[in-house]
């Protein structure tokens, strides 16, 4: 039977800080006593946002590339991304001058597929986001390439576990064991990595994840004890602006090492309380946060997730948002 650490171990998050250390930058873990005071507890804020290419998707893209054969480098690479992913991929690509096709959904904000072409990577743009997956598989194969995927790998994993690696090693810094680290989910990558990453280091700690609401795939994959796909059983989503987040279906080796490691109940926010979030991000602390990179810090501010008498941080994962919504977000009241 194959177990967990069979799948990924917390030596392979170490190889991987080591790995991309010369690229990626060390976010930081920032704090605001003005928040702390009217919430009552220690909140941090992991800016990830402020990330080379303007996510935390590149610590796994660059893993995962870093990685690769030399007949798989010849081959060439592809990535299926609403666009943080593909961003990531397209960077690297450069880096490591390997071919790379990025797969996107038409729908996709055009501040993320205008970055990615302009880092001179070929993009394919799909109308219908649910058949991603299938013309990726056939470009693919009919190109000979590598796949890519966003989260079912596990050097992306183990490149995003880095980012639990790090807050944990910051919090420390601060003088502080957290209670909780939350993280905007979707595929499940980053949840996955910072589970693996806290178990060993912080075990005491929760790993929260923070999922739009109507599209909700980690909770009710956890509930279920097998993965859930949203769109296999006409499951009503709604709408949200979190496309980051808006995936139908929780990965197949993240949601293997959550069951078999263990996490706190995911939590679901509402758009308004993103955009709460998001206005919150950049009035006190300078930032700007994408929808889905506001998701967990939407769960503390609306009091989801409360913060009273406890010591949490939170993943602002990404900043990669079209600065039209970003302005109206921004602007309202």
């Amino acid at each position: 039977m194959t177990t967990t650490i069979d799948l990924l171990g917390f030596a392979d998050i170490e190889d991987a800080a080591a790995r991309i250390a010369s690229v990626c930058v060390r976010t930081p873990l920032l704090e605001s006593p003005a928040i702390n005071e009217l919430l009552g507890g220690r909140l941090f804020l992991k800016a990830e946002s402020l990330q080379t290419t303007g996510s935390f998707k590149l610590r796994g893209a660059l893993n995962r590339l870093a990685a690769l054969t030399p007949y798989e480098r010849e081959k060439g690479v592809a990535a299926r991304s609403s666009g943080n992913h593909g961003l990531a991929i397209a960077h690297c690509a450069r880096l490591l001058k390997l071919r790379a096709v990025v797969i996107a959904p038409r729908s996709a904000p055009r501040a993320k597929i205008d970055r990615i072409a302009s880092l001179g990577t070929e993009i394919v743009l799909v109308d219908d986001i649910h058949q991603l997956a299938a013309v990726a598989d056939r470009i693919v194969r009919d190109r000979n390439l590598v796949l890519v995927p966003p989260a079912d790998d596990p050097w992306i994993v183990a490149g995003a576990g880095t980012v639990g690696l790090e807050v944990v090693e910051q919090a420390h810094a601060a003088r502080t064991t957290l209670d909780a680290l939350l993280v905007g989910c979707s595929g499940g990558g980053l949840t996955a990595g910072c589970v693996v990453a806290l178990d060993t280091m912080s075990p005491t700690t929760s790993v929260v994840a923070v999922e739009p609401a109507g599209f909700a795939k980690m909770a009710r994959s956890i509930a279920a004890g097998r993965r859930i796909d949203n769109t296999a059983d006409n499951t009503p989503a709604g709408h949200t602006i979190c496309d980051a987040l808006s995936g139908p279906y929780t990965a197949a080796l993240p949601f293997e090492i959550v069951r078999d490691i263990g996490m706190a109940p995911p939590l679901a926010v509402t758009d308004a309380e993103v955009r709460h979030a998001m206005r919150v991000a950049f009035a006190e602390f300078g930032l700007s946060v994408e929808p889905g990179g506001a998701a967990a810090l939407a769960a503390v501010l609306s009091g989801r997730f409360p913060l009273q008498g406890r010591s949490v941080a939170v993943v602002l994962s990404g900043r990669n948002v079209d600065a039209d919504l970003a302005g109206a977000i921004l602007g309202g009241a």
